[in-house]
């Protein structure tokens, strides 16, 4: 029953295995999809694969196909693909035998006319405007005069070429160029690197940091320059410590980063004249500077000349400057005389009513008086103390009549307590002994102490002490003035003396070479 059931077909169609029709449909489809061109927007792009191939998918607004990009054909891309961006892919339709499912392998993808690539642009520029990427508070103003300008470029065209020939002939400096692919897949990571890698130096570095970027490239289409609107590389612009400046194809040519860059240079060889001033031009300026400075001084000169000279003349003359001065001097001077005179007669006059006081025969009384005072106050302090004698002879015999009334008991409790208090006595001149003998180490000690920080030590070792006329210790030569009365204190008693202007007088230095016995009698010293 079950052989009749299997050779019995309801028709003359030929049997196919699964692996054999998809293999039949892959065949015809790629045959007859060889070559296509589809319009279409991405879909579900995540970017390229870990293996370097990139899946996706194009739509319309009725339906929807898969799409792959090999790693070798995404590699040649000229701009990397988005989500939502409306493309003409140019490839082959297959089919995925393992899940009965067909797909465009594409080749070639370009932007579906220059109005989409626009139009992405404008919305890239609106989203990252909003972040404020583009905001005029975060460029920063050039340096005038950089020291190292680094420059982001092709390294074969003749962009770098034009830059470092203008920078050479308007004012030479060290120009550091990071080569870069400016079109082409990848050009973009590489500038976006480039960046950064000058914002990394360090400024004491081996490698010296620059002062201001210039990335640069010539003119072309909007595909060439699609490199530069990449946002990779408008947010490593527009975080750039360095301020930067960029130099994108023609003056009519606008890219992303030129939003994002701190000046925006029409060309690049202006881009060089912005970062560099003209060294001529600045010696002129010098040079100009100079000579107006030159000039300012000299007027100045003159004004404060003539200004000097109006005020010598309103100045009075030096007779008249000394007249009153001149005529006080001769006042005193005048009354010197008279005043010293007067002076002599008062200190005379002082010294007898003092020597009245001092004769022989008034000292010899008063010696008399005092002799006989104390001989008066001996008598009677003889007197006192034998009146107490004789009163302490009186209590002491009474007291050994009473004891010799006492029983021979209370004689014996007597004795008792009388050799107790004599113990106790000879206890208390021990304690007292001993009290007295550390009492006079510990001020042995501190007398040491003492004289351990005594300034006499210092004295000893030819040091002396000066003090003024109010016995007040002078640290400072300038304390004293010309004239001054001072005492100097000396290891073994003070001696008197009196300033002087400094140095050693003629007259000084005779006195000092003649003996002690020879010397004159002090004068009357000055009293001024």
């Amino acid at each position: 029953m079950s052989n009749v059931f299997e050779n019995d077909s309801p028709s003359n169609l030929a049997e196919y295995s699964v692996s054999e029709l998809s293999g039949s449909i892959k065949r015809t489809v790629e045959t007859a999809f060889d070559q296509v061109r589809v319009r279409g927007e991405i879909s579900g792009y995540r970017g390229p694969h870990s293996s370097g191939h990139a899946y996706f998918s194009l739509k319309d607004d009725r339906a929807r196909i898969d799409a792959v990009v090999w790693k070798g054909n995404f590699s040649r891309l000229k701009f990397r693909p988005e989500e939502g961006m409306e493309v003409i892919a140019t490839g082959k339709v297959t089919t995925f035998p393992g899940s009965s499912k067909y797909q465009i392998v594409i080749e070639t993808l370009e932007p579906a006319g220059a109005g989409a690539l626009m139009a992405l642009i404008e919305e890239r520029k609106r989203r990252l405007g909003a972040e404020g990427l583009f905001d005029q508070s975060r460029k920063r103003r050039l340096p005038f005069m950089p020291k190292v300008i680094g420059v982001v470029t092709s390294p074969t065209g003749a962009v770098i070429r034009d830059i470092l020939h203008r920078i050479s002939d308007r004012f030479p400096v060290h120009v550091i160029v990071w080569p870069v692919k400016v079109q082409g897949e990848g050009s973009g990571e590489e500038v976006a690197n480039a960046i950064r890698g000058f914002n990394s130096f360090e400024p004491s570095g081996d490698m010296p940091r620059p002062d201001v970027l210039i990335v640069a490239r010539g003119g072309g289409s909007l595909e060439d320059l699609w490199s530069f609107n990449d946002e990779i590389v408008v947010r490593a612009a527009a975080e750039s410590q360095i301020p930067l400046i960029s130099a994108v194809g023609h003056e009519t040519d606008w890219t992303l980063i030129d939003y994002a860059a701190d000046v925006r240079a029409p060309t690049p060889t202006g881009a060089a004249e912005m970062a560099v001033p003209v060294k001529a031009e600045l010696g002129a300026q010098t040079a100009a500077l100079a000579a107006r400075l030159q000039g300012c001084m000299n007027r100045r000169m003159d004004h404060h000349r003539q200004s000097v000279r109006a005020l010598v003349r309103a100045l009075p003359s030096l007779d008249q400057l000394l007249a009153l001065p001149r005529r006080r001097f001769d006042e005193a001077a005048a009354g010197l005389g008279r005043g010293l005179e007067l002076n002599t007669i008062n200190k005379r006059r002082s010294f007898e009513r003092t020597a009245a006081h001092l004769r022989p025969d008034v000292l010899s009384n008063r010696i008399t008086e005092r002799r006989q005072y104390l001989n008066e106050r001996m008598t009677r302090a003889e007197r006192t103390i034998e009146r107490l004698l004789d009163r302490s002879k009186s209590r002491v015999g009474r007291a050994d009549a009473i004891f010799a009334t006492l029983p021979a008991r209370l004689k014996t409790q007597t004795a008792r307590q009388r050799d107790h208090l004599a113990n106790l006595s000879r206890h208390a001149d021990t304690a007292v002994r001993h009290q007295l003998t550390r009492a006079r180490g510990e001020l042995t000690a501190q007398d040491r102490v003492l004289q351990s920080l005594s300034y006499k030590n210092v004295l000893k070792r030819g040091y002396a002490v000066i003090r003024d006329d109010e016995n007040r210790p002078v640290s400072q030569a300038a304390m004293l003035a010309s004239g001054t009365g001072i005492s100097i204190e000396f290891a073994d008693g003070r001696v008197g003396a009196v300033t002087t202007d400094g140095g050693t007088s003629s007259a000084q230095k005779k006195r000092a070479a003649k003996p002690h016995d020879e010397q004159a009698p002090p004068k009357q010293g000055s009293l001024f």
